[in-house]
Order: C-alpha cells, then sequence, then structure tokens
C-alpha cells in the first residue's frame, strides 16, 4: 500500500487492520519467557476476526498464561475497530483448556456485557486495563498517540504495531529518549499486509486478494529483549567528505546507519531506521532536528529571507527550517534547495534526523 493511500486512510479514520496470524508469531516468539503467570489483554480486539484472540487462547498452556482478557467494540461507526456489527460491546476472558481437548471451546470462555461501546478511553475499559500484566495489540493508528499515552499512564507493558513515524511525533520521542519505549523485532523489510476491506492499490507482484499492503510499520514496546541490547558494528572511518557537517546543527550527516563512523565521538545525525538497532547502552539520543519548539534539540541559527527552489520555480523557503542543512559552494542538480541571507552557499534539507552521540 502506498504511504499516501495510508495517510488518506488515517485522516478518513479507517482503522480496521487486521494483523496476520505469522506477523503475530514472528514477533512474539521472541517474548515467550514474558507471558508466564501473566494476564494479557488485547483491547483493540473482535475475538471472531482477531488473530491476537487466536494466538493466545491456542497458545495459553503453552505460553503458561494466567488469563486472556479481550474487549470487543460496539460498532457505532462503520470505519472503527470492527466492521461486524454487535448488540452489545462485550469483553471476554479465557483461562484456559478444562475439558483437556487443548482447544478454546465456546463454553470456556466467560462473555460479559459492557456497558458502554467498548472504547480503550472508556472508565470500564481502563479497570480491566489495570487487571493486565501485558497489552498486545494493533490500535487504531489514527489514535495511536493517545493509545501509548495511556498504557504510559497506567504503568503497562506492551507490545503494540504502528507506524514507525510516529517515533518522531512529540508526544512519544520523549518516550524512547527517557528509555519507556523501543522497537521490537519488526516486520521482514519493514512493511506487510494487513487484512482489511480498504482497496490496495499495491503493485501486482505485492497484491493479495482481501489484505492490504503497508509499509513502515514496526512492534512498540518496553519489554526487555535480547535485541535491544546488542552493539550495532561500526567499521567505517570518519573522514570530512563522506560525513558533511549540517549548516544549522552542531553534528555531521550519517545517511544509513550500518554507516555510522566507529572513530567519531561527536553528535551525529542519523535516519530514523536508527532506532531499530538503538542500543541505550552503545549510543545516547539527544533529540531530533527540527525548529519547531516542542523538539528537545535546537538549530544553531535560523535562516533570514529564506528562497526554495524547484525545477526552476522559485517559492517561499520557509521549510528549511524545520530540517538540517547541508551546505553546497554551487546548487546541486536535480534537487530542491534553498537560499537565504545568511547562508553562505545553497542548502539541501536532509530528512528528520536523530540527534545520538557514543557512550
Amino acid at each position: 500500500m502506498a504511504n499516501n493511500n495510508l495517510n488518506a486512510a488515517k485522516e478518513a479514520k479507517k482503522d480496521e487492520f487486521y494483523t496476520q496470524l505469522k506477523d503475530i508469531n514472528n514477533e512474539l516468539r521472541h517474548y515467550r519467557e514474558h507471558f508466564r503467570g501473566k494476564t494479557v489483554l488485547c483491547n483493540c480486539d473482535d475475538p471472531r476476526v482477531s488473530n491476537f484472540f487466536t494466538y493466545f487462547a491456542y497458545n495459553f498452556e503453552f505460553l503458561g498464561l494466567k488469563r486472556l482478557i479481550t474487549t470487543c467494540y460496539k460498532n457505532q461507526d462503520a470505519d472503527l475497530f470492527s466492521q461486524h456489527q454487535s448488540e452489545k460491546a462485550v469483553y471476554l476472558i479465557y483461562e484456559g483448556d478444562k475439558n483437556g481437548n487443548n482447544i478454546p471451546d465456546p463454553e470456556e470462555i466467560g462473555i460479559h456485557p459492557l456497558k458502554g461501546d467498548g472504547d480503550f478511553r472508556s472508565r470500564e475499559c481502563i479497570e480491566l486495563l489495570k487487571q493486565a500484566d501485558i497489552v498486545v495489540t494493533n490500535p487504531p493508528f489514527s489514535l495511536f498517540r493517545e493509545y501509548v499515552a495511556q498504557l504510559i499512564e497506567y504503568d503497562k507493558k506492551f507490545i503494540i504495531i504502528g507506524n514507525q513515524n510516529q517515533i518522531t511525533k512529540k508526544e512519544l520521542f520523549p518516550y524512547f529518549m527517557e528509555n519507556k519505549v523501543w522497537l521490537g523485532y519488526g516486520f521482514k523489510g519493514g512493511a506487510t499486509h494487513f487484512i482489511s476491506k480498504y482497496e490496495d492499490i499495491a503493485t501486482a507482484g505485492e497484491h493479495k486478494q482481501g489484505m492490504i499492503r503497508v509499509s513502515g510499520v514496526v512492534w512498540f514496546t518496553n519489554l526487555e529483549i535480547k535485541k535491544r541490547h546488542e552493539n550495532i558494528i561500526l567499521y567505517r572511518n570518519y573522514n570530512p567528505e563522506d560525513y558533511p557537517r549540517y549548516d544549522n546543527y552542531d553534528a555531521i550527516e550519517v545517511n544509513k546507519t550500518e554507516e555510522i563512523p566507529c572513530d567519531y565521538d561527536g553528535i551525529m545525525g542519523v535516519p530514523l531506521t536508527f532506532m531499530d538497532k538503538y542500543n541505550p547502552e552503545q549510543f545516547e539520543l539527544l533529540g531530533l532536528t527540527s525548529g519547531r519548539d516542542e523538539f528537545i534539540a535546537r538549530p544553531t541559527k535560523r535562516y533570514e529571507n529564506p528562497k526554495q527552489y524547484t525545477n526552476g520555480k522559485v517559492s517561499n523557503g520557509g521549510k528549511v527550517n524545520t530540517h538540517a542543512n547541508i551546505l553546497y559552494s554551487r546548487p546541486p542538480i536535480g534537487k530542491t534547495y534553498y537560499t537565504a541571507d545568511n547562508a553562505n552557499g545553497y542548502l539541501v534539507s536532509v530528512y528528520d534526523r536523530i540527534l545520538i552521540r557514543k557512550k
């Protein structure tokens, strides 16, 4: 699925993306030791269609769970949580196999009505949240930041799916800096197919009937995993030509995570994909490159009277103050660039960078 299609779905609050069972298993197999004796809550899941419920119910004894709680949202909005009409919102409790067939039979699952609509923000759903040790689900991405804030507020462990661009949001990035949230093992190639009723405009080779391809998806967690403590192997040597210094930040540009120099101890700007390899014992997070007040990193200068040049067209260049910029002595060919009264050359912006420093 193209990113613009995903953004359009977000604007329309089309949140009905069901996770494949294979993707759930590929990630959760790394967390098995965390589940023993724990209560798991899936609070954005209709158990009739949710593979999270299927995974935990059928692996209940294998994982050594204490209890599984799943909430089902009453469908008042056709685009939110579930397309499957339900007269009442309910929550389900499963406490394991009782008849010895190792299958979660209907009579073994306790079904309880909710007074409200099952929204995770409702008081009764928060009471269920308080009972949980670990929350595992694919929350609606239009409410992702609010959802994570609730988990942090109630001090819950979690493994949830979201878009990697959420990392740079003002509500979330401080959690990464404070080591309250990090990334899990992830999806192969940073993309996957979700079961969905929405249109899939992926290329023929990526198209799957009844599914939609979404790129840039990751698992967010605050459970300790081995991956988080593995060092990035550094082998490149620093030189000014390969690692230009930003004109408006006291840092050098590192275009790829694997190209972080092994012999540079100053501040470096790295791409968002760095967070997938981030080890807090190896690196320190310092902030984001942005001119907006809500971010921690501050530029060393603000450009005066900026102009933008794109394909020979000149326009207001105010956007140059919201990015880190590399200065060139000549106009770069085939790229959008900027000029400013207080820039001694031609500026090319890079995507948002995370500022880091080796420990």
